[in-house]
């Protein structure tokens, strides 16, 4: 089967899956999954599954991303931010779905290819930052909609902060054991709204100077 198949069959499922955001589905269409995973699993590329990819990190399972993506409620002027670049696959989906994308990975070896990638499918409305994504992006900052790709136990507070009035994060948050929940947070005039919506399993939001100290 052709990967153009498998794309038209994964479409298929994220629908029956209860996707149902046509914008979303096209985006997801558009994007051609197999660049964003290795050789060895060319063949599972449009498989309904996550996949492992370099630097111990993973591209998430469509039905994740389309979630993830669907929740963000987007329009087509709004600028985003992404924690966590991994392979540029979310990225690249959120590219064809808002005005800009700003998108911050702590692997410099990941961002150097999901940059080759952007490059390759002519995304020129995608801005890449290597640093500690638990920070965000102050200079760029407010943002109508805040993406985060990695679970920790708690919303980092300077994305909360950069998150405008009106706006919308999802984010991974673990709760009791090793299970992790989405959670869609707004903004609003007096503060902030939080609800869970899907269990998921993601690799864990490391801010730098953890990561310093484990090299140690």
């Amino acid at each position: 089967m052709s990967h153009e198949a498998r794309r038209i069959r994964l479409i298929m499922e994220l629908r029956s899956q209860g996707i149902t955001d046509t914008r979303v589905l096209s985006a997801i269409e558009r994007v051609p999954r197999e660049i964003f995973v290795p050789a060895s699993f060319q063949d599972q590329a449009y498989e309904n599954i996550a996949l492992p990819i370099e630097s111990g990190q993973t591209i998430s399972q469509p039905l994740v991303v389309a979630a993830m993506t669907e929740a963000l409620e987007l329009g087509p002027n709004m600028k985003v931010l992404e924690i966590g670049t991994g392979s540029g696959y979310q990225a690249s989906v959120l590219s064809h779905l808002c005005r800009r994308v700003y998108t911050i990975e702590r692997h410099r070896a990941l961002m150097e290819g999901a940059e080759k990638r952007f490059a390759e499918l002519k995304l020129r409305n995608i801005v890449t930052r290597v640093g500690d994504g638990t920070k965000g992006w102050s200079e760029a900052a407010p943002f109508e909609r805040i993406i985060v790709t990695a679970a920790g136990r708690a919303v980092p507070q300077a994305l909360l902060d950069q998150l405008s009035v009106g706006g919308i994060m999802i984010i991974p948050v673990a709760v009791e054991g090793r299970d992790q929940e989405l959670v869609k947070i707004k903004r609003t005039a007096d503060g902030y709204t939080q609800d869970a919506f899907m269990p998921v399993r993601f690799v864990p939001l490391i801010p730098d100077r953890a990561d310093e100290a484990s090299r140690g």
